[in-house]
C-alpha cells in the first residue's frame, strides 16, 4: 500500500471525526456519537479498516475526546439529577440519613456504657478472668 493511499484515508478518517465532533456528518445521521466506529462509518470505511496499528495518533485522539464527552455528561447528569430531586424527596432522603445516624450514635452509647462500666468495675478490684456472658457462672 503506498503512502499516498494511507495518508489520504487517514485525512479522509480526520475528516470524518471533525464532522462528528461539529454534529455535521454526511453519512450517519445527525448527532450521531463520536465513536471509534462512527468515525471510520462516516468517512465511508469499514469499521475494521481504523486500526490503532495504522493510525495509533488518531485512535489517541477519538479515544481522549470520547472520555472527556463522557466524564462531561456525568459532571453534568450529576448537576442535574440533584436539581431535579423534589423537597420531598430531598426530605425522605434527610429523614433517611438521621435515622441511619442516630442508630449509629445509639450503639456507640451504648458501647461507651459499657465501657464505662468496665472502667468503673476495675477500679473497684472485681477482677474476674471471664467477663460475664462467657460461659462462666459470676458469683
Amino acid at each position: 500500500m503506498s503512502s499516498t493511499i494511507n495518508k489520504s484515508a487517514e485525512q479522509d478518517f480526520r475528516d470524518a471525526f471533525e464532522r462528528l465532533k461539529k454534529g455535521k456528518t454526511i453519512r450517519l445521521p445527525l448527532g450521531a456519537p463520536v465513536t471509534q466506529a462512527n468515525v471510520a462509518r462516516e468517512a465511508g470505511r469499514d469499521p475494521s479498516a481504523l486500526k490503532k496499528e495504522r493510525y495509533p495518533l488518531l485512535i489517541l485522539a477519538v479515544q481522549a475526546y470520547v472520555t472527556s464527552k463522557s466524564e462531561q455528561e456525568r459532571g453534568r447528569k450529576r448537576t442535574t439529577d440533584n436539581r431535579a430531586r423534589t423537597d420531598k424527596q430531598k426530605l425522605a432522603d434527610y429523614r433517611k440519613q438521621i435515622d441511619r445516624l442516630s442508630s449509629i450514635v445509639a450503639a456507640q452509647n451504648s458501647t461507651i456504657e459499657d465501657l464505662l462500666d468496665e472502667v468503673d468495675r476495675l477500679k473497684s478490684g472485681r477482677v474476674s478472668p471471664f467477663p460475664q456472658g462467657h460461659g462462666q457462672k459470676s458469683e
